[in-house]
């Protein structure tokens, strides 16, 4: 089967963002499925060097292509700069990769759906972004929006199926509106190869790697105002106080370091925890296990989102302390996920790590397996998408 895949991995040329669409490409891969992948996100790009957004693409480009050519099978790729012209595959090409594609994977809403790109095949929207991809689509069906907000769910629209990583959505403790569409529950997809499993550092922080805020319009559902990580994370500012453990942020974004630090927690700079892939598989495996909190977009609705970094840890045998988002109807809670609503539970799901650490690390690969392997979640994405 030929499948289209998008990404931001050029536009956010960081190790954590390429992991997130390299697994698409990898899993697609493995399963025997002829794979290109399409970066068309008509938006200038993030230039690390210059923590800055530029409409200067050619450190951007020659990152894209170190990623993609990673591991043993080429991927044929195609970037849209800001200008309009197209990198890698010759437009024709592109074009025609796409018209033939049984399965157009828009991971993200990441790439506009221009004519062009339409084809013959299923045009199918990930929402990796739960609840700001569904407050977009309520403010533009009650005429609301802004002209950009609209555009952009009008091309949400446009696909012909629709997963999400709120895997509550449309039960009924999960305030986020479906809007009118049928979503099909996903997640994150895993290749076990790409994470190799090594014994955890017995001295090794608790860590995780995070924007602190993402300037982005807050959604709002039903007259509620929902923010971002920082809201949460006040919630357990104090936790390195109560907790013998050590405690690391890879942080980039405005934050308030002398606070965090004068907290107890351990500052790292994201950019260089997260600077490749390689680089940012380093900084998870030399951590004990994570420590993080969800947007409180996704843990205020109840979402059932869960992280995809957070997928990362467990593959890589490592236990994760994370915000609950109503993740109990979906995974195995207890042994190598251990989710918390406040300070109090994040201080005893810390002091229960080390409580049998070996078999929790054992349990968070085989959850990794289980509950994330390519394999099955990418089989059922294609079944649901009719594409099987």
């Amino acid at each position: 089967m030929r499948v289209v895949v998008t990404g931001l991995i050029a536009t956010y040329p960081v190790g954590g963002v390429a992991w997130d669409y390299v697994q698409y490409v990898h899993g697609l891969q493995a399963l025997g499925h002829d794979v290109t992948y399409l970066e068309d996100t008509g938006q200038w790009v993030y230039s690390p060097r210059l923590m800055t957004f530029t409409e200067t693409c050619d450190e951007n480009l020659a990152y894209l292509e170190r990623v993609l050519s990673r591991g043993s099978a080429r991927v044929p790729w195609a970037f849209r700069d800001p200008g309009g012209t197209m990198h890698g595959l010759d437009p024709a090409a592109l074009v025609a990769r796409c018209r033939e594609a049984d399965l157009f994977l828009n991971v993200s809403g990441s790439c506009w759906l221009r004519d062009e790109y339409r084809g013959r095949g299923v045009h199918a929207y990930v929402d990796t972004d739960p609840c700001y991809s569904q407050a977009k689509l309520a403010a533009t069906d009650a005429g609301t929006a802004e002209p950009l907000v609209r555009e952009s769910a009008e091309m949400i629209r446009r696909h012909d199926v629709f997963f999400s990583y709120a895997e509550n959505l449309g039960r009924p403790e999960c305030p986020i509106p479906t809007v009118g569409l049928a979503w099909h529950p996903t997640r994150h997809p895993i290749m076990l190869a790409d994470w190799p499993l090594t014994a955890a550092p017995s001295d090794g922080p608790f860590t995780t790697v995070m924007s602190w805020k993402i300037d982005v319009t807050s959604p709002v559902i039903g007259g509620r105002v929902y923010g971002g990580k920082d809201v949460e994370f006040a919630k357990i500012l104090a936790l390195p106080t109560r907790t013998p453990a050590p405690l690391e942020i890879a942080l980039s974004g405005a934050a308030p370091r002398a606070e965090l630090t004068a907290a107890g927690w351990r500052l790292r700079d994201a950019r260089e925890a997260s600077a490749t892939p390689e680089s940012y598989r380093r900084y998870l495996t030399g951590s004990r296990g994570e420590i993080s909190v969800a947007k409180e977009a996704y843990a205020a609705t109840h979402s059932g989102w869960f992280s995809t970094r957070s997928a990362s840890y467990l593959a890589l045998g490592r236990p994760v302390v994370i915000q609950d988002t109503g993740l109990a109807t979906h995974y195995p809670i207890g042994d190598a996920i251990l989710p918390f609503e406040d300070l109090d539970g994040a201080v005893a799901a810390l002091a229960a790590v080390d409580d049998g650490y070996a078999r929790r690390c054992d349990a968070a690969r085989t959850i990794a397996a289980e509950h994330f392997g390519a394999e099955r979640v990418l089989g059922r994405l294609l079944a649901d998408a009719g594409c099987a």
